[in-house]
């Protein structure tokens, strides 16, 4: 159960880890809470994406049976990310959204992510030169599948320029990436359950 946000005490910021297993039919993500240093504290859900789905729809659980689902995000139309996601809670009650935008992904990827509030908060690639770099791997068609050899980072951040969400991929062999959720106008960081959402959004359909 999410605590009342009046029962909260202000936070700094909240930290998370978030890693990809690969399988035969999936992409399974797990999501850990962690210090301030990046050390796990222990797994908080995971998430499986069906590969070729023909319409995106990602399911955060508690269990490795799948009966307690957490939250999740789902694609608005079939494949047709310009269309936007929504996230939802457990109950399908709509917590946030997230939208690509495609004009300006052309030079660096830029992904707009907004709350019930009002807020929105516009995400890109941290370092433009290697967002380009992205790109002509991706056009080439000798390598265009193979994996992208580049770390890619993004930052998210409200109108005042101040920072509201930061996933940063580390070096390893299997996907791993630490995100922050800094604390905003209010004091509190973004509901942890669409931060994260957005975070495996990166991962799973960034090359789309």
């Amino acid at each position: 159960m999410t605590e009342p946000v009046a029962d909260r005490a202000p936070l700094e910021a909240e930290r998370y880890v978030l890693r990809q297993k690969l399988t035969l039919m999936v992409n399974r993500y797990e999501i850990f809470r962690a210090d301030e240093h990046g050390n796990e504290l222990g797994l908080l859900c995971f998430a499986e994406q069906k590969r070729l789905a023909a319409k995106e729809q990602v399911t955060f659980y508690t269990d490795s049976a799948k009966t307690h689902p957490l939250f999740g995000f789902k694609a608005r139309k079939r494949i047709d990310l310009g269309s936007g996601y929504d996230v939802t809670d457990s109950q399908g009650q709509p917590i946030g959204w997230f939208k690509k935008q495609f004009k300006a992904s052309l030079v660096n990827s830029t992904w707009t992510l907004g709350l019930p509030d009002g807020r929105e908060f516009v995400g890109r690639e941290r370092n433009a030169k290697v967002a380009v770099v992205r790109r002509v791997w991706e056009l080439v068609p000798v390598i265009g599948d193979i994996p992208v050899p580049f770390l890619f980072h993004f930052d998210f951040v409200a109108p005042d320029g101040s920072m509201a969400l930061s996933s940063t991929k580390k070096a390893s062999v299997k996907d791993v990436y630490h995100v922050t959720l800094p604390a905003l106008g209010d004091g509190r960081p973004m509901d942890w359950r669409v931060g994260m959402s957005m975070a495996v959004a990166l991962d799973a359909l960034q090359s789309r």
